[in-house]
């Protein structure tokens, strides 16, 4: 059975830590981290295993997959942790994965598998499908609303004044890598479709929308292949705005592919 370790215990990590308690996947977790330990340990005695909460050396020590569900800001320690043990890992943090080509290589020489979950859209299947092919284009339009923008770096850089909103406001227009920079909280969309793209440049746009509910992803992509469009109106997890339901979903459907025999989808 597969020893899972999990770093982060909010909206998405307690999702998962129940997913696994509960059997969902043929998967054991092992030990929890998270730097409010005080969390992790609440976390633990609500699960009918409870499993330790550990340092990160510790937990990664004693799992075979390490799954991260903390933030962009913890993958420059845990990721180089995870690789000298040569640990595999499920990254929910994308953005933070932008730029780290020395991360993919050691990976690679180490024999190491770093695992990204579709995430809060939809289509990556066929996305990674046609880029096989030429890619002509590709762009992602995120609806935000504005209680999941606010307090953003990028918002308050930028002096934007979100409460003052009257009507739907294009607040950003740029390449997914300056996405993940501007909104590392919320940029796991942009990142993951770059990813995806490969080779091609993704356009982004972040919408805020006052008095809107749910999370918006809109993506075009044009090419060799043919056209591509989706929509994802994505429900808000109750306990953090800024993370869709369907994002921790994706994390526990790609554990379950791991551990099942019959694997479906690109």
């Amino acid at each position: 059975m597969l020893k899972i370790g999990l770093l982060g215990v909010g909206a998405i990590g307690k999702t998962i830590a129940t997913a696994l308690d509960q059997k969902q996947v043929d998967a054991e977790l092992v030990a929890l981290s998270d730097q409010d330990c005080a969390r992790a340990e609440q976390l633990s005695s609500e699960l009918s295993k409870q499993p330790p909460v550990l340092s990160v050396e510790e937990m990664i020590d004693r799992c075979e997959l390490a799954v991260e569900a903390a933030s962009q800001a913890a993958l420059p320690d845990f990721v180089p942790k995870a690789l000298a043990r040569g640990r595999d890992m499920l990254i929910m943090s994308v953005g933070g994965l932008m730029g780290r080509h020395q991360w993919f290589r050691e990976a690679e020489t180490k024999g190491c598998r770093i695992y990204v979950p579709s995430g809060a859209i939809a289509g990556l299947d066929g996305i990674k499908s046609a880029s096989i092919g030429r890619i002509d284009s590709a762009e992602l339009t995120s609806r935000k609303p504005v209680k999941a923008l606010a307090g953003s770096k990028y918002i308050l850089d930028h002096g934007i004044q979100l409460d003052g909103m009257k009507e739907d406001t294009v607040i950003f227009d740029g390449s997914a890598e300056e996405a993940a920079q501007a909104f590392p909280a919320t940029s796991n969309v942009a990142a993951s479709l770059r990813l995806a793209v490969d080779r091609a440049a993704v356009r982004v746009r972040v919408v805020a929308v006052p008095g809107g509910s749910e999370n918006v992803h809109e993506i075009r992509v044009q090419g060799e292949f043919g056209r591509l469009s989706m929509r994802v109106e994505n429900v808000p997890s109750k306990t953090n705005p800024r993370t869709s339901q369907l994002a921790a979903f994706s994390a526990i459907a790609t554990l379950k592919n791991l551990t099942r025999s019959l694997r479906v989808g690109t």
